[in-house]
């Protein structure tokens, strides 16, 4: 079962540093239980879409706004992952969207170096009180792709962002610089394993030339009282309902088509953050 919310020292880390690594959040037999229904699942794969990356690859994913009933809302919702996120951001949360990412071998592509709070500022956010939880379901390794992190970078607050083919990316000039003075860290992860990270914290991750696949779950979360001040393709407050961990388990494997009308699939010519 999910081990439980994060510790006060994790919070604290996370505050400092703009994320933190939470080892075997999830267990084996519940990241099993993921992977089996994401891949098996014919409506999440036809309701994926690409981003071009800029260097000639494309990223795959598929995104919802709402968590319903099926397992991947049974993970949005369960307790070890909200709690933890209320004790992030300091109060009630909600559910902002969440996302299979599918970076399949030899074939996924890169994510530009940017901040989550640079898509989410122009959909009347106006603070960056958000955060993401970023659950590894298969291994992610520097050779496919892993996800790279500037430690504290969310200090620095909302950085302006571009297009970089078809995602938006942070000013590269600034970033050049940022590098130069702040360290550069590869997360490596296993299945279970899950990365919590800031609104504000730069971000990327490369290409995967392995003929390994890395694919990973990301559940997104606003503060309830961060309710965004206008209506875009993600939802403003929504009451959140927590399950118990268990819930995980004794969701297993049902189709995600069952519950797509209360899912709110995301359309592939929006953002897809």
């Amino acid at each position: 079962m999910a081990r439980g919310p994060l510790t006060p020292t994790e919070v604290q880390s996370f505050h400092e540093r703009g994320w933190v690594l939470a080892r075997r959040f999830f267990a084996d037999e519940e990241i099993a239980l993921l992977g089996k229904a994401a891949r098996e699942d014919r409506e999440l794969d036809q309701r994926s879409f690409g981003r071009a990356d800029g260097e000639g690859g494309t990223v795959r994913l598929s995104l919802w706004n709402h968590p319903g009933d099926t397992i991947y809302g049974m993970f949005a919702r369960c307790e070890s992952l909200v709690n933890s996120a209320e004790a992030l951001l300091g109060g009630e949360v909600y559910h902002y969207h969440s996302k299979m990412i599918m970076k399949d071998a030899r074939t996924g592509g890169a994510w530009a170096w940017h901040q989550d709070y640079g898509y989410w500022y122009n959909n009347g956010v106006l603070y960056p009180l958000l955060c993401s939880a970023f659950i590894a379901v298969d291994p992610a390794t520097r050779e496919n792709g892993c996800l790279q992190v500037v430690d504290g970078s969310h200090h620095l607050g909302r950085i302006d962002h571009g297009r970089t083919g078809e995602q938006t990316g942070a000013d590269p000039e600034r970033v050049a610089e940022i590098l130069k003075r702040l360290p550069l860290i590869y997360v490596e992860m296993d299945p279970g394993d899950t990365l919590f990270f800031h609104a504000n914290l730069l971000h990327r991750s490369d290409q995967n030339h392995s003929p390994h696949p890395r694919w990973s779950m990301i559940c997104c979360y606003n503060a309830a009282r961060n309710d965004p001040y206008r209506e875009s393709h993600h939802p403003r407050y929504t009451p959140l309902v927590k399950v118990p961990d268990s819930a995980i388990r004794e969701a297993g494997f049902k189709r995600f088509g069952d519950s797509a009308g209360a899912v709110g699939w995301h359309h592939p010519a929006k953002e897809s953050s």
